[in-house]
């Protein structure tokens, strides 16, 4: 049995997820796996059968579809998450169709919480691209991540940072990179949602790659 609570609307998702937590049985044993400790094998164990101590097992899973390689993992198995006895809670942010479709295909029930478009506040795309210009590798995921549970666009942000980069190589500013490292950047964006469709992953995964890998 599959549960789904995801979206950028946080307190009513939460609020949500809490009162389904508090309404499941006491007798059942609660599990607890995030991106920090997710154990394939140990994942198998749950959907594979009940525990030694309990007759059901409650599995929550917090935040691991952010990762590519766990997320193509996960969905691979939701079929046999769906057959088992045990309980399977997904907390997420927001996903993307291709994901919803997959848990839908599984009949997860599918609690989604969005917030309206015009209540959403309009996100400063330049944080993303000021903490890179100024290698700050940490700052640079932190506002990337926030950009993405706003609900802004790749073709946005990858646009806005574009854009930085090839100010900085205009300005002659290499205080932080080189110029050569400059030019390379501005090579990988110019392909880089181009071919990720190409090769079938998701843009918001290979972005996240590049920022990362950048420093």
């Amino acid at each position: 049995m599959i549960y789904l609570f995801a979206g950028d609307d946080a307190k009513k998702k939460l609020a949500n997820y809490e009162k389904f937590i508090q309404a499941l049985s006491k007798s059942a044993e609660i599990f607890s796996i995030s991106r920090n400790n997710f154990d394939p094998a140990r994942v198998e164990s749950f959907y594979s059968g009940s525990t030694l101590f309990s007759p059901l097992s409650v599995v929550i899973f917090d935040g691991i579809l952010e990762r590519e390689e766990t997320q193509d993992f996960v969905l691979e198995i939701l079929p046999l998450m769906e057959a088992s006895p045990n309980y399977f809670i997904f907390l997420e942010g927001k996903l993307l169709k291709p994901v919803l479709d997959k848990f839908k295909k599984a009949r997860a029930e599918m609690n989604v919480f969005e917030l309206p478009k015009e209540k959403k506040e309009k996100y400063d795309n330049f944080l993303v691209a000021n903490a890179f210009g100024s290698r700050n590798k940490l700052n640079t995921w932190i506002y990337f991540r926030q950009a993405i549970d706003r609900g802004v666009g790749m073709e946005e942000l990858i646009g806005v940072l574009f854009w930085k980069i090839k100010d900085m190589i205009l300005r002659k500013n290499f205080n932080k990179f080189s110029e050569q490292e400059l030019q390379t950047f501005v090579a990988k964006i110019s392909y880089l949602l181009p071919e990720a469709r190409k090769a079938g992953r998701d843009a918001e995964s290979a972005f996240e790659e590049f920022l990362l890998e950048a420093f």
